[in-house]
């Protein structure tokens, strides 16, 4: 179990795809995406979801990712947040997203 504090401490935020770009050097097959978090600027990410998502269906979509963990290396990409899905029974990501648009960069609570 964790504590209320410890949830507090993630901060997941709304975020709109920007751009969408191939990643033919990450190990798994994956896209980079460019994603504007409003206040929060311009955060890039990639994402192990080409199965399910093409890159054009991605352009505006409207996410969700946790934008406070550390910059992560992921072949010559620099991630710098972590897009939120659900991982189906055959380990696909279904992407989380707002039931409505929202503004970019509010708080998830």
């Amino acid at each position: 179990m964790i504590s209320w504090e410890d949830f507090e401490k993630v901060e997941m935020r709304t975020g709109t795809i920007l751009d969408v770009a191939d990643f033919p050097k990450a190990k798994n097959p994956a896209y980079q995406l460019t994603i504007n978090f409003g206040e929060l600027g311009i955060k890039k990410s990639s994402a192990q979801i080409t199965k399910l998502y093409s890159k054009e269906s991605l352009v505006g979509k409207q996410i969700i990712a946790v934008v406070n963990f550390p910059p992560k290396q992921i072949a010559n990409f620099i991630s710098e947040c972590l897009v939120l899905g659900v991982v189906d029974d055959n380990k696909e990501v279904i992407l989380l997203h707002p039931e409505r648009t929202t503004k970019n960069g509010l708080r998830i609570a």
